[in-house]
C-alpha cells in the first residue's frame, strides 16, 4: 500500500507470520497454536510481538542443547574471509527487537571513518508511534486523562521495542513523562512516572 496506507514492521511477529515451522520440537508446537490464532492468517495485533518473542526464546533454550552436543562448537579449524580487505561493509541480521542493518567504512588500518545503522526502533518508528497515538485517542478526553495512560503507552512501546525503555534509564527505574498538548499546541497537563 505504500506511505501513508501502510507501513511495514520488523521482528519477531514477522518472522513468525513468514514461518512454516521451527526445527525444535517444543517450539514448532508453539509455533502451530500461533498460527492458528488468526486461523492461518498473518497474526498482526501489535500485543501479539511478546508472544512471537516467547517462541523464539523458547527455540533459542531448545537449540542450545542441540549447539552444546556438536563436537564442532569447539573446533579451531577457522574461516577467515578477509582476504581483500576493501574498506566497506555492510550486514543485514534478523535480531531479537527486528532487522539490524549496519554499515561500517574503515580505513586501512580498520579505524570506522563512517558508520550508518538502521535498527528495528527506526524501522518500527512509525508504527511505534501509531500505537501510541491510539492509547493517547484512547485514554485521553479533552484534558482528562483516564487512569492506566502511562502503563498502556509503555506497553504500546514495548510490544515493538522491549530494549528501548530499559536502555534509556537507571536501573531499577520506570520514569515516564507525557505532555498533553491541545490542538493549538499549548501544554495542558504533564503526566510523570519517577
Amino acid at each position: 500500500m505504500g506511505y501513508p496506507d501502510g507501513v511495514y514492521r520488523v521482528g519477531p511477529l514477522g518472522r513468525l507470520n513468514l514461518a512454516e515451522k521451527i526445527d525444535t520440537p517444543l517450539a514448532n508446537d508453539e509455533l502451530k497454536i500461533f498460527k492458528s490464532l488468526n486461523k492461518g492468517k498473518p497474526v498482526e495485533n501489535t500485543l501479539y510481538y511478546h508472544y512471537a518473542r516467547l517462541i523464539e526464546c523458547l527455540f533459542a533454550v531448545e537449540r542450545v542443547s542441540v549447539l552444546c552436543a556438536d563436537p564442532d562448537i569447539l573446533s579451531t579449524d577457522i574461516l577467515n574471509t578477509r582476504k581483500d580487505f576493501k574498506g566497506h561493509g555492510v550486514g543485514v541480521i534478523e535480531a531479537p527487537r527486528g532487522t539490524l542493518i549496519h554499515d561500517y567504512t574503515a580505513d586501512e588500518g580498520g579505524k570506522l571513518l563512517k558508520v550508518n545503522l538502521i535498527v528495528s526502533t527506526g524501522h518500527n518508528n512509525w508504527a511505534m508511534s501509531n500505537a501510541v497515538e491510539s492509547v493517547a485517542k484512547t485514554y485521553v478526553i479533552g484534558p482528562n486523562v483516564q487512569e492506566g495512560m502511562l502503563n498502556r503507552v509503555e506497553a504500546a512501546i514495548r510490544a515493538y521495542d522491549p530494549c528501548l525503555s530499559c536502555s534509556t534509564h537507571a536501573v531499577g527505574q520506570m520514569p515516564i513523562q507525557l505532555d498533553i498538548v491541545a490542538p493549538d499546541g499549548s501544554l495542558v497537563k504533564t503526566l510523570t512516572r519517577d
